[in-house]
Order: structure tokens, then C-alpha cells, then sequence
């Protein structure tokens, strides 16, 4: 059902998806979609945590193995770290989080959805600053929190979209791109 969703939520978006389509796509009876999700926004949700976490797994972000290993990396490799992670995050969750970003501006209940995705990704990029900062490695006068909004905006899905999809980069390219302006902009 949830492959189903993605797919058509990709092909047609977020409001022309119907829950009847879904159902029909994933050849089962409504009712059954129904009872498993309620609505076509916790299906949406459903999908985002699938992508970002590239499994059924309920681990959060913060609690995968490759965030322990970035963190008690030297500073330069904790960045490349994170930026690698997030271009196969971006990879997966791409299309889908520009489904969420599209249909935000018609659907309250999907903008509050976008708007948590954008906290969650700048509460996971404040560990890493703030394990930057602890390393005493943030060129003089950024702290933590400016310098999770600046990895906000270079690591953003949008940038991600821009560059892979209307450029024609690759996604090591995208890595490559934005592991060094991370590492010029926050580091000493």
C-alpha cells in the first residue's frame, strides 16, 4: 500500500491522489486502507519516515549507527559524514518531500507536516553542530545554532532537487558540493 502511495503521490501529487486510487493501485479493497492508515496525510507521514529512514526500522535518525560514528569523527570527516548520509536521505525522500512542499500551500494539515520535517532536520543538524562546537571547531563567532541554520539551507531538499534534477549532477557530485561549502563556511 505504501509503494502504491509513493508512486502515485510522485506521479499525480499529494491532492489528486485519491485514497480510492491508492486502494486500487495496491489491489486492495479500500476499506483496508482505511483501516490501516485513516487518512491519505498519515499515509503521506507513513512514507516520510519510510524514505528518511530507508527502512521499516523504528529508530530515529539520531539513534543509527553512522550518527555515532560521525560524531566522534574528526570535524572535517563528521562533515563529510553527514553530507554523504543526507545525499542517500535526499536520494530516497527527495521526490516525496517535494510532494509535501507542493501541496503545503493548499493543505494546513500538510503544511504543519512540512514545517515538522524542517525542524527535524534542524534539530538532527544541531547534534552536529553542536558536536562541533563541543570540539571547539566553528570558525570564531558562529555558534551551534547559526551554524545548523546554515547546514539547513545548504543540505535543504531543495538544493538536493536543484542540482541532481534541473542540473543534471550526481548525488556525489551534490556530496562533494556540499561537504566543502560546509567544511569552508563552519569550520576554522
Amino acid at each position: 500500500m505504501l509503494t502504491a502511495a509513493c508512486e502515485l503521490f510522485t506521479e499525480r501529487g499529494y491532492t489528486a491522489t485519491t485514497m480510492q486510487a491508492i486502494a486500487a493501485r495496491a489491489e486492495v479493497a479500500a476499506q483496508t486502507l482505511y483501516f490501516t492508515f485513516e487518512t491519505k496525510r498519515a499515509i503521506l507521514k507513513e512514507l516520510l519516515d519510510r524514505e528518511v529512514a530507508g527502512d521499516g526500522a523504528p529508530v530515529a535518525t539520531l539513534d543509527r549507527p553512522w550518527v555515532a560514528e560521525a560524531l566522534a569523527a574528526p570535524p572535517e570527516q563528521l562533515l563529510r559524514t553527514l553530507v554523504e548520509s543526507t545525499a542517500d536521505i535526499h536520494a530516497r525522500v527527495e521526490p516525496l518531500l517535494e510532494v509535501v512542499r507542493s501541496a503545503a500551500a493548499d493543505d494546513p494539515q500538510i503544511a504543519e507536516l512540512w514545517q515538522t520535517n524542517i525542524g527535524q532536520r534542524h534539530t538532527v543538524l544541531a547534534v552536529f553542530t553542536g558536536a562541533l562546537a563541543a570540539k571547539n571547531a566553528l570558525r570564531p563567532g558562529l555558534n551551534a545554532v547559526r551554524a545548523a541554520d546554515m547546514a539547513l539551507a545548504v543540505l535543504s531538499p531543495e538544493n538536493y532537487r536543484l542540482l541532481t534534477r534541473h542540473q543534471g549532477w550526481d548525488g556525489a557530485a551534490w556530496a562533494d558540493w556540499a561537504a566543502e561549502n560546509l567544511i569552508r563556511t563552519l569550520l576554522k
